[in-house]
């Protein structure tokens, strides 16, 4: 048995070595990447380490590549994140030989501990997929809901999870002001999520009172996150959508380090201030070995219902140069349309009340895309 470990371990590290940095061309057990490379029975586990300049797809090839060896059934990676010269230097000192900050440093020592999602959480969740933005207002949360929904349209069975703590707007979006249920026995009970329009929707929003603020640190926020992921009553799901806030904090690191994701759908408008920020947000789920599946453009123009005249209020072609730029799919643009607003303001969302609309099309584009991705031709189970 010694024997076949150390052999399944030999063909672990040749698979590694196969996995060449794209700039410098040396692999990544030469170049110290890969630690404490261990193997129990069937699984493997190692550190990977992964530095300022490297792409965040290096950890992703490194996974596939272990995953491809014959006999290994479980692959768990430890990413570490780049750290400054030498433990314990100032926040002030530039790295040795160095003239000025290193560029492209990312995320710094200690903001991000090593992703240790719980497998046991995806048991009833066949996919789990982050929405986002880089800021707020261009909304994220309205592309959530439409997506869910869509989802749910097409046969799959969704649940709709609001992360978003300090603006939970699913509750408004899907017109449901209920308060959940709890079952369970004393010690091990759960909160039976609400439902409309076929999704299963949890948020802190069915919990506070109208108008009362949530207010509360991060380690708060990643608790309550926490809960929903295990103390929520699923059940058996296609697909898990999660609405994130905006930015790059608490809930987006927590939500890593909890569960598994599939990828993250990245929302921005037309406006560099907008696509600058989802830039960021893109290399933030990079560096945490997270797929991004692409980007919707929200807010894309209007056009004006008494002349036709098209107006590009918030710019022109930004989700799409982000898109190439950053090497991701353009999953659907989406036009400034009141529809939206009004669809929105009375719970009923826009890829249902009003499909064959352009906003209602391109909701559901994006739903259809996104399973592509993930699924291929798999069909909704039934």
């Amino acid at each position: 048995m010694a024997t076949e470990g150390n052999e399944l371990l030999r063909r672990v590290q040749d698979a590694l070595k196969a996995v060449k940095h794209p700039q410098t061309g040396v692999d990544v057990v030469t170049a110290g990447r890969v630690q404490e490379l261990t193997l129990d029975g069937a699984a493997v586990r190692f550190q990977f380490l992964l530095r300022g300049e490297d792409p965040g797809t290096l950890v992703r090839e490194a996974r596939r590549a272990v995953e491809a060896v014959e006999g290994v059934e479980k692959v768990k990676i430890d990413v570490k994140l780049p750290q400054a010269e030498g433990a314990g230097a100032s926040a002030g000192r530039q790295p040795a030989g160095g003239g000025g900050p290193r560029r492209g440093g990312g995320l710094q020592p200690g903001s991000v501990p090593a992703p240790t999602p719980q497998a046991d959480l995806r048991a009833n969740m066949e996919r789990v997929v982050a929405v986002s933005s880089g800021k707020g207002g261009v909304g994220k949360s309205t592309v959530a809901a439409n997506l869910a929904a869509a989802l749910a349209a097409e046969g799959h069975v969704v649940g709709l999870l609001d992360a978003d703590i300090y603006g939970p707007d699913i509750p408004l979006l899907f017109g449901v002001k209920e308060r959940p249920k709890v079952t369970g026995e004393k010690g091990r009970e759960k909160i039976v999520p609400l439902e409309a329009h076929g999704v299963k929707l949890m948020s802190l929003g069915f919990l506070l009172e109208d108008e009362q603020p949530a207010i509360m640190r991060g380690p708060l926020v990643a608790g309550i996150l926490k809960q929903f992921l295990e103390q929520v009553e699923w059940g058996r799901l296609d697909y898990l959508v999660v609405d994130m806030p905006p930015g790059t904090g608490d809930a987006q690191l927590s939500l890593v380090q909890t569960i598994e994701l599939d990828g993250a759908i990245m929302v921005t408008t037309p406006q560099e201030v907008s696509t600058s920020d989802v830039r960021r947000a893109i290399r933030m789920f990079e560096r945490v070995n997270t797929r991004v599946l692409g980007v919707v453009e929200n807010m894309s123009g209007y056009e004006c219902p008494g002349c036709g005249h098209h107006a590009a209020i918030f710019g022109e072609g930004g989700g799409a140069a982000l898109a190439e730029d950053m090497q991701v799919p353009l999953l659907a643009t989406v036009p400034l349309d009141m529809e939206v607003r009004e669809a929105g303001d009375r719970g009923a969302p826009t890829a249902l009340s009003a499909a064959d609309s352009p906003a209602g099309s391109a909701f559901r584009e994006a739903a259809r895309r996104v399973v592509e991705q993930l699924e291929g031709a798999l069909t909704p189970s039934g």
